[in-house]
């Protein structure tokens, strides 16, 4: 697992994605919070890059809707409304609840591959590893969704959850918040391991309501 910490030097190759992912990560850590400037030169020297690999990265961030650029005020942070995130978030579980009835019936291989990303999702929360945990938790969602073999379903799931990957993130900065994540999980994979479509659809779509109630302190 890479480690995001802004103070590493990154590698020439693939310089615009890393410096992406670098920025997305700050943004999800908190180290770049909600509302605040993106002070580029500052960011430059932290990643030791120029700037020019910053604003390509500011880019595709406002592409995905993390960052706001305005007017002779650069770039932002965008910060949801508690409604903005209750909205998406409710949309996001319509789509994994739909997700969940399709996914039961990939092949077999497929499915195993999940129940093997879950096995190792636990390890780092037996660790208490929650950067490395929650990045193997997005893969997850992702994955579940991939077995629909559904781009358009792809496509609007992953620009939701890329707006709400910060909140989501801290919404399991408490430990009891997590363990009940984790325990969410469990059943979701227990319903996928049984080709169980309803269940796993009534798993996935109750995990992701369930993220309402710890995140909206954040947004008080």
């Amino acid at each position: 697992m890479q480690d995001s910490s802004p103070g590493l030097p990154i590698a020439r190759t693939a310089l615009h994605e890393e410096v992406t992912q670098r920025l997305r990560d700050m943004i999800v850590e908190m180290k770049l919070r909600p509302g605040e400037r993106i002070q580029e030169l500052e960011v430059a020297r932290q990643l030791g890059v120029s700037r020019t690999p910053i604003r390509e990265a500011l880019k595709v961030l406002t592409a995905e809707g993390l960052v706001e650029l305005l007017p002779l005020r650069g770039a932002m942070v965008k910060a949801f409304s508690a409604k903005d995130a209750r909205d998406m978030l409710e949309v996001i579980a319509l789509l994994e609840e739909y997700a969940g009835l399709q996914a039961v019936q990939a092949g077999a291989s497929r499915i195993e591959a999940i129940l093997n990303l879950h096995a190792q999702m636990k390890m780092l929360y037996k660790q208490k590893e929650r950067a490395a945990y929650f990045k193997l938790n997005q893969q997850i969602h992702q994955a579940l969704i991939a077995l629909c073999d559904n781009e358009t379903l792809q496509l609007t799931h992953a620009t939701l959850s890329k707006r709400m990957r910060g909140l989501r993130y801290r919404g399991n900065s408490q430990p009891q918040h997590w363990d009940a994540a984790m325990a969410e999980h469990e059943q979701m994979m227990q319903a996928l391991a049984e080709r169980d479509g309803p269940a796993l659809s009534r798993a996935m779509g109750q995990h992701i309501r369930n993220t309402w109630p710890r995140i909206k302190e954040e947004l008080s």
